[in-house]
């Protein structure tokens, strides 16, 4: 059984780790990222046609190179935001864009919600699977949701209590200092 939840579970850890999850680039991310390249292609052309210093013309030029590893990260967007001139790219709307997309990427998927369908997945496989393996491990991991959501349900309460009764946090974290190493570190990761 434990071959069984290794083999489905230890894959996408080590494939994604927790920390790194990521949504996938949205519309704005995408047309943020092709406007980038955009800006950076006028700033070089800008510091070559004005004829910059060369330190300058290489930064710029560097630049573009650089912006367009991120476009072809990001990939194209559907609609192009008008970016011909320095006037088109100096818009407001440009700087709107760059400010969506910045609040955008800085999202993350909620944690709790992340283990709670690889469990769910998990115990889909192993209910297709079937047999005496299958079933024991569809018990294991039902349990192991089950203690995921009590863990949740704990420090969120935890933290509400510390929140509403300030005088009585520092008691609170005293009580806590006992804590094991790993149990501090499972805390500090669900909390973040």
């Amino acid at each position: 059984m434990r071959q069984v939840l290794a083999i489905l579970i230890v894959p996408c850890f080590l494939l994604c780790g927790c920390g790194n999850l990521r949504f996938a680039p949205g519309e704005a991310q995408k047309q943020n990222a092709w406007l980038h390249n955009r800006t950076a292609t006028i700033a070089a052309d800008t510091a070559r046609d004005e004829a910059a210093s060369q330190k300058l013309q290489a930064l710029t030029k560097l630049s573009q190179v650089q912006s367009r590893a991120v476009t072809s990260h990001y990939g194209l967007p559907k609609e192009f935001p008008q970016a011909d001139t320095a006037e088109e790219i100096l818009r407001e709307s440009s700087w709107q864009l760059a400010r969506t997309a910045l609040a955008e990427s800085a999202e993350r998927p909620d944690a709790w919600q992340v283990a709670d369908n690889m469990l769910e997945l998990a115990i889909g496989i192993c209910a297709l699977l079937g047999g005496v393996y299958g079933t024991r491990a569809v018990r294991f991991l039902k349990q192991a949701r089950a203690k995921s959501k009590a863990l949740q349900e704990i420090i969120a309460g935890n933290e509400l209590f510390k929140k509403e009764h300030t005088a009585s946090a520092a008691a609170f974290k005293e009580a806590h200092k006992a804590q094991s190493p790993q149990t501090r570190q499972i805390v500090a990761e669900v909390k973040a």
